[in-house]
């Protein structure tokens, strides 16, 4: 066990199974830490794993790992610092899906109580707030170049879960639009509206979607994927353990 200070030479001898089994079970019920513990937590724990993981990518080249990311995918645990911007996020109805046509989007839902200024007069036990990041990507030059696209906001109904074919009927729409648009050249990166959002949540999103995201595989495969991202040089780097919807690991 890693909380035993495995050495390196110990990692080295276990299989690629084992390495990401450790990992789902070091990070379990865990992604609702404060982000610092998290940052810290893969310091001093789960480096070392990934570390000898890294090692382990059967697709190093990164041609050959953008067929492998088509689908959903399930985020378990990750140290990005925008996914909790906003309060109540539902890990359980949180999601991220790629399709082949370039585009990609983080689609979650969050129940945030009356701590958003669009539910302060409403009943709030009655209603979620549905957040959708769209990019896209494409391998240039031997990595991913990601660009933000848009970002779309919309009021549900809490009784009413945003299950994985919901979050992909919206992204397919959204996707659609902006590849409409983009055809037709009326398609601009202009700043999303963040009315519904409190103003220094408003003006946190306002500066990721600003931003040139940096992303690596450092371990894919066709169910589980470690990835390191950044939203921009400067940053500290986050990373992600996610695992492909209705995957058997």
């Amino acid at each position: 066990m890693v909380e035993q200070d495995l050495s390196s030479e110990q990692l080295r001898q276990w299989t690629v199974e084992a390495l990401k089994q450790e990992l789902l079970r070091l990070t379990k019920h865990r992604d609702t830490e404060p982000l610092s513990q998290k940052v810290q937590f893969f310091k001093e724990v789960l480096a070392p794993v990934c570390q000898e993981l890294t090692t382990r990518n059967p697709f190093p080249n990164v041609a050959d790992q953008a067929p492998l990311v088509i689908g959903t995918w399930i985020p378990l645990w990750s140290t990005i610092p925008f996914q909790d911007t906003i309060p109540g996020r539902l890990r359980e109805q949180s999601y991220q899906i790629f399709h082949d046509d370039g585009y990609y989007a983080n689609v979650a839902r969050y129940a945030p109580g009356k701590r958003l200024p669009l539910l302060k007069k409403l009943p709030s036990f009655l209603f979620a707030y549905d957040f959708l990041i769209l990019q896209k990507y494409q391998i240039a030059d031997g990595h991913w170049s990601i660009q933000n696209v848009a970002i779309e906001q919309k009021l549900s109904f809490g009784s009413r879960p945003l299950s994985p074919e919901r979050a992909e009927s919206w992204f397919t729409q959204v996707a659609q639009a902006k590849a409409k648009a983009a055809a037709l050249k009326q398609d601009s990166l202009e700043t999303p509206d963040f009315r519904h959002l409190d103003q220094k949540t408003a003006k946190r999103y306002a500066t990721i979607f600003k931003a040139t995201p940096q992303l690596e595989h450092l371990y894919i495969d066709s169910e589980f994927r470690l990835v390191k991202s950044q939203r921009e040089a400067k940053q500290r780097p986050s990373y992600t353990i996610t695992v492909r919807m209705g995957s058997a690991i």
